[in-house]
């Protein structure tokens, strides 16, 4: 890119570039202002848009990075202004028995959906930051942001997650800096009413990894015995679309052993999703296939599980990379 006249000749294949370096950390920024994956997805379309558009005006004295997420902020804030916001079933009632089913599925909620990993941490990122993507993408950090107003929402994520100063946030949300600290204040408060430290981060140990091996081999047998042995005894389940959760291992365990035995026979392919180990679940078809029928995100800590939530969603496939339909080979 080269500079005439104070405006910019534009190398389309060279901003391509640089604007898809940011494609990850954009990606987590969405998410985490929307609750859902695809709306993320929606919000970089805009956002790369806009920026691309804006591009040959861009001052390159400015930031780039503080400039993408200045616009994918205010687009994220103006999808945020068309609808209500996005809830995981635990935040709609107490939990359900284990001796009922989890209710009929419901469109009507907003429902949050998981993100891929793959999606938010760079394949070659630093470490470190990866490891700090991960855990401000957790389900039940995001899903307590659904709780914040959009705009405190975004002040929460500018300060304390991407690490701005208050007049800098101001200025990209156009209003003033005591008005920023009211907003941080209230919703550090909001944050801090709200569990969101159940299970304990992603960074698994090896022993923490071998518990999620166990738990695949006894999901895929259907050993209840196993499987309710790994679970810490104030485990959720919670399967969206359905309005229902369960909520400790006795509530769980009996579930299991009546409705949930419909897993029977499920297969399962690895992925990670929200920072956490994650699983797409495929169901026998009865032709010898397997259908995928939703993502299920592993919550652990403390050498247990902590949290079985199961997006019941096979539109999430292209989203993970995963087919939707598979045959085992002999």
């Amino acid at each position: 890119m080269t500079e005439l006249a104070g405006t910019y000749e534009i190398d389309d294949r060279a901003v391509a570039e640089e604007l898809d370096r940011h494609r990850p950390g954009l990606t987590a920024h969405c998410y985490r202002m929307l609750g859902s994956a695809f709306e993320a997805e929606d919000a970089m379309q805009e956002t790369f848009i806009r920026a691309w558009r804006g591009y040959g005006r861009f001052e390159r004295r400015a930031d780039l990075r503080s400039w993408l997420y200045r616009i994918a902020t205010n687009v994220c804030l103006d999808m945020l202004n068309r609808r209500a916001r996005r809830a995981l079933p635990m935040s709609l009632g107490p939990p359900s028995p284990g001796d009922a089913d989890l209710g009929a599925r419901n469109s009507e909620v907003p429902w949050m959906t998981p993100i891929a990993d793959a999606r938010v941490v760079a394949a070659d990122g630093d470490p470190a930051e990866s490891a700090a993507t991960r855990e401000s993408v957790r389900l039940a950090f995001v899903a307590a942001l659904q709780h914040l107003e959009p705009r405190p929402r975004a002040v929460l994520l500018l300060r304390d997650v991407l690490g701005w100063h208050a007049d800098e946030v101001a200025e990209a949300l156009d209003t003033t800096v005591t008005a920023v600290n009211s907003m941080l204040r209230r919703a550090r408060r909001t944050i801090a009413e709200r569990d969101v430290s159940r299970d304990g981060g992603p960074a698994l140990g090896e022993s923490e990894w071998g518990l999620v091996a166990r738990y695949v081999d006894a999901f895929q047998r259907f050993d209840v015995d196993a499987l309710v042995a790994m679970l810490r005894e104030d485990a959720i389940v919670s399967m969206p679309p359905m309005p229902g959760w369960l909520h400790g291992v006795t509530e769980v365990e009996r579930w299991w052993r009546g409705e949930g035995s419909g897993c029977r026979g499920s297969r399962v392919l690895h992925t990670r999703a929200n920072g956490s180990p994650a699983f797409a679940l495929y169901r026998p078809d009865g032709t010898g296939g397997y259908d995928l029928f939703g993502v299920q995100v592993v919550e652990v800590a403390d050498g247990l599980i902590t949290g079985l939530h199961t997006f019941l969603d096979p539109g999430l496939a292209p989203l993970f990379g995963l087919p939707g339909r598979f045959t085992l080979s002999v």
